[in-house]
């Protein structure tokens, strides 16, 4: 189940995001930090908490340009390691993407998980997502260096 994240799940969405598997993929933040960007309010910026059996698992998020002539969206997921490779996020995507499409009129969904993440290359392109190209130093590890990243999008036709 997708619902929209509040200020009570910020320590649960922090411990997430800086767990191994995970915060590898991701900039580390603080439960300070995510609180932060869960009181400010502005349409163009909402995250859920993905919910299993009762349990905050992940968060998946979206950014959207509300411009008429460039309506779209870009969207993150953060799932909980030991959910991974079972669907979890395939399932939350699926339900984010018909949404943003259905609901809210997006043409086009983006993603840009490392250029070197595998596994999140593969779960995006079973979904329909097709690579652009590489965003050349695009995010810094955790090691200080910059790395790459894919650029990938997915307009509404391709939804599989």
């Amino acid at each position: 189940m997708l619902r929209p994240a509040t200020v009570g799940d910020a320590e649960v969405l922090a411990a997430i995001v800086n767990s191994p598997g995970v915060v590898e993929w991701w900039t580390p933040r603080t439960v300070d930090q995510v609180h932060a960007d869960l009181e400010e309010v502005d349409e163009s910026f909402v995250m859920y908490a993905i919910e299993l059996h009762g349990e905050v698992v992940g968060l998946i998020q979206y950014e959207q340009e509300l411009d008429p002539q460039y309506r779209s969206a870009g969207i993150d997921i953060s799932i909980r390691s030991d959910w991974h490779r079972r669907g979890v996020a395939t399932d939350a995507m699926t339900a984010l993407i018909r949404h943003l499409i259905d609901d809210l009129g997006h043409h086009r969904i983006t993603i840009d998980p490392a250029a070197h993440n595998d596994a999140a290359i593969a779960c995006y392109s079973s979904l329909g997502f097709r690579p652009v190209g590489i965003l050349r130093e695009h995010e810094r590890g955790l090691d200080g260096s910059f790395h790459d990243g894919l650029l990938m999008d997915l307009v509404a036709a391709d939804l599989r």
